[in-house]
């Protein structure tokens, strides 16, 4: 039996359902070796490893809270030793708790907050130092049309994501002489958990093209920007929305 050949690596956190399991699965079918991370949901975590399997690509689950630095740490310095490197990082983790501003909770702020930008910093910044040594490597930061578009209820959502858009164009900057691209998508209305209160009518009236998107829509654009297909692409927030803005 033939040794298995070496793959570029892909860790996703938040890889576990939705969108972020679509990009697992994106990824895993065009060769990549995908680290799916997730929170608390292991049942769901094994079925996109399965996934994964069944559409004939390798990968791993690894557990960990992107908002805890000091367990983010320990969880990608064992990756990093036992991979050498993570070629691929998917910022995809991150989390909504709606609320009319004035009646937010202090917890509801921070929990947001805490997963988009603060779990960037955990995540990003120990794979970073790895692909600056080796002068090479893809970041893809997953955003949201609330980065721009305001909606009732998300102050949070929308601050944390436009957060996470300045942060791709800045860290882009820094990067991109050293062979680094950092890039972000921002989906639109996508159909997943998130969105199933929304009544379909409602959405007719705010998406140009009178639909939801898909996860795998918002996956094969991710792909795109983690390939050679993309190389002189960085700094730059993508929009998979349907027409909304």
């Amino acid at each position: 039996m033939k040794p298995l050949l070496p793959m570029k690596v892909a860790l996703v956190t938040g890889g576990s359902r939705g969108i972020g399991r679509a990009i697992c699965l994106e990824l895993a079918k065009n060769g990549l070796y995908v680290i799916v991370n997730f929170l608390s949901n292991q049942k769901a975590a094994e079925e996109t490893l399965e996934l994964i399997h069944e559409a004939g690509g390798r990968g791993e689950t690894v557990c960990f809270d992107v908002a805890d630095q000091e367990a983010t740490e320990k969880s990608l310095e064992a990756l990093l030793i036992r991979h050498e490197a993570i070629d691929i990082l998917v910022n995809n983790a991150g989390i909504a708790a709606d609320s009319l501003f004035v009646l937010m909770s202090n917890e509801e702020w921070t929990r947001v907050l805490n997963t988009s930008l603060l779990g960037f910093y955990n995540v990003t910044r120990p794979v970073l130092k790895k692909m600056v040594t080796r002068s090479q490597g893809v970041i893809v930061i997953i955003s949201s049309v609330s980065a721009r578009l305001g909606h009732r209820g998300q102050t949070n959502y929308s601050a944390a994501k436009a957060g996470l858009e300045g942060a791709c164009r800045s860290l882009a900057s820094e990067v991109a002489r050293l062979g680094i691209r950092v890039n972000a998508v921002a989906p639109g209305l996508i159909e997943t958990e998130m969105i199933q209160a929304i009544p379909k009518t409602m959405i007719k009236q705010i998406i140009p093209m009178g639909r939801v998107g898909l996860p795998e829509e918002v996956a094969k654009v991710v792909r795109f920007l983690c390939f050679e297909d993309a190389s002189y692409i960085t700094g730059q927030v993508i929009s998979v929305n349907g027409g909304m803005i």
